[in-house]
């Protein structure tokens, strides 16, 4: 995680193609989201309904990264 960047809490909406998450944020706010690099690794599935964690960029609040389940 880095300095400038937000995380958040969300559920997983719909799975999109390439790899990409529908995340519903404080149940009204819809972002797209990829999956972090330690979870990729560690074959960690993410499916619809889960609890996560994302990671939002600081330059588009529409966009982030899963980095973990909750």
């Amino acid at each position: 995680m880095t300095e400038d960047s937000r995380t958040v809490d969300g559920v997983v909406r719909a799975q999109l193609p390439s790899g990409l998450y529908d995340v519903e944020v404080d149940g009204r706010h819809r972002i797209t989201a990829h999956i972090g690099g330690g979870l990729e690794r560690n074959f960690v599935r993410v499916l619809v309904g889960d609890r996560v964690v994302v990671e939002l960029t600081p330059r588009d609040l529409t966009k982030g990264r899963i980095v973990r389940k909750a």
